[in-house]
C-alpha cells in the first residue's frame, strides 16, 4: 500500500525512526512522498533514495556516530567551546554530517533534487536572517536559486543544524547571506505539508513523532531560569505543530516517547542504539495493530 510519511526531528533519538520505518516496511507500506525535519529529514532522504530499513540498520551499525561531528582536538576545553559558540555560532561545523549524508545519497545516484521525483522529498529549515520557515527545495526560488540543482545533502544539513551545536549554514543568494538553522526551531513535525483544508488526500499519511501523544505529554516543571529556557524553546518548537495535530491528525501518528536520551548524545553505546531502534519498531507495531481506523 502506498502512503506518504512525515518524520519529526529529535537529534540522535532519530534512531527510533528507523525502527518505525522497519515495522511499516514489514507490513508492506511504501512511501511515495516524504517530509521531515532535522533527524527526520535525514531518515526521509535515505528512504526517498531507496534505502530499505535493513540497509539503514546496516549503515548505522557500520558508523561510529560520534564521527558525524567534525573533529577538533581542543574542543573539549570549556573556554574554547565558549569562544567557538560565540564567534562561530556553533560547536561543530556540520561538514562531517553533510559529507556522510552526501556519500550515502551518491551511492544511490542522488546528488540534487533533480535526481528525485518531484515533491517526493521536502524538508524544513529555519532562516534566522529573514525570520522565515523554509520548505526545501520549494522555497529556494525565493532566493533566486534553482531548486532542481540544489544538493540534497546541503538541504539536510540545513534542516539538521541544531542551534549552537552546529554552526548555521550560510545560504548565499541575490538577497545576500542568510543564516539557516534546524527546521525544528519553527516546525519540528511538518505533517501540515500533506494536508490542506477541504482537499481529499491522494493517499494516507502516517507521521512518526519522537514524543508523547497529546494526552500523555508531561507538564513542564519550571523551578528556575534554566527550566524556563528549556520550556520556552520546547514551546516555540512544538506549539504550532501540536495545535495542528490536536485538531484532526493524532490517530495517524506513531508517537515514540524517548525520555532518558539527549538530543545531542552522540556517544550512545551500540546496545543503547539497538534499544532505541527496537523501541521505535515496537511502538509502530502497536500503532499498526489498530491503523487504519
Amino acid at each position: 500500500m502506498d502512503i506518504d510519511g512525515v518524520f519529526s526531528g529529535g537529534g540522535i533519538k532519530g534512531l527510533a525512526l528507523i525502527g518505525a520505518y522497519q515495522a511499516l516496511e514489514e507490513k508492506g507500506y511504501k512511501f511515495k512522498r516524504l517530509a521531515g525535519t532535522s533527524a527526520g529529514a535525514v531518515i526521509a532522504a535515505f528512504i526517498a533514495a531507496g534505502y530499505s530499513s535493513r540497509e539503514l540498520l546496516k549503515i548505522m551499525d557500520d558508523i561510529e556516530i560520534s564521527k558525524l561531528l567534525d573533529s577538533n582536538a581542543i574542543i573539549s576545553l570549556p573556554i574554547i567551546k565558549w569562544f567557538r559558540v560565540y564567534y562561530r555560532l556553533g560547536l561543530y561545523k556540520g561538514v562531517a554530517l553533510e559529507s556522510w549524508v552526501e556519500e550515502k545519497l551518491k551511492a544511490r545516484g542522488i546528488y540534487t533534487f533533480a535526481d528525485l521525483p518531484p515533491q517526493s522529498l521536502r524538508v524544513i529549515a529555519s532562516d534566522l536572517s529573514n525570520g522565515r520557515l523554509l520548505v526545501l527545495p520549494d522555497d529556494l526560488e525565493k532566493y533566486g536559486i534553482a531548486k532542481e540543482t540544489f544538493p540534497v545533502a546541503r538541504a539536510i544539513r540545513m534542516s539538521a543544524s541544531l542551534p549552537y551545536f552546529f554552526e548555521p549554514v550560510k545560504l548565499r543568494s541575490l538577497e545576500g547571506i542568510s543564516f539557516m538553522v534546524d527546521g525544528g526551531v519553527l516546525s519540528n513535525f511538518p505533517m501540515w505539508l500533506f494536508d490542506r483544508e477541504n482537499v481529499k488526500k491522494v493517499r494516507p499519511v502516517i507521521g512518526v513523532k519522537l514524543s508523547h501523544d497529546l494526552v500523555g505529554k508531561p507538564k513542564k516543571q519550571i523551578k528556575n531560569a534554566i527550566d524556563m529556557y528549556e520550556a520556552l524553546f520546547t514551546t516555540m518548537k512544538d506549539a504550532h505543530d501540536s495545535r495542528y495535530i490536536s485538531r484532526k491528525l493524532e490517530k495517524n501518528i506513531i508517537f515514540i516517547p524517548t525520555e532518558g536520551v539527549l538530543t545531542t548524545e552522540f556517544g550512545l553505546t551500540p546496545e543503547k542504539r539497538a534499544e532505541l531502534i527496537q523501541y521505535g519498531k515496537s511502538k509502530a507495531e502497536a500503532f499498526l495493530q489498530k491503523w487504519p481506523y
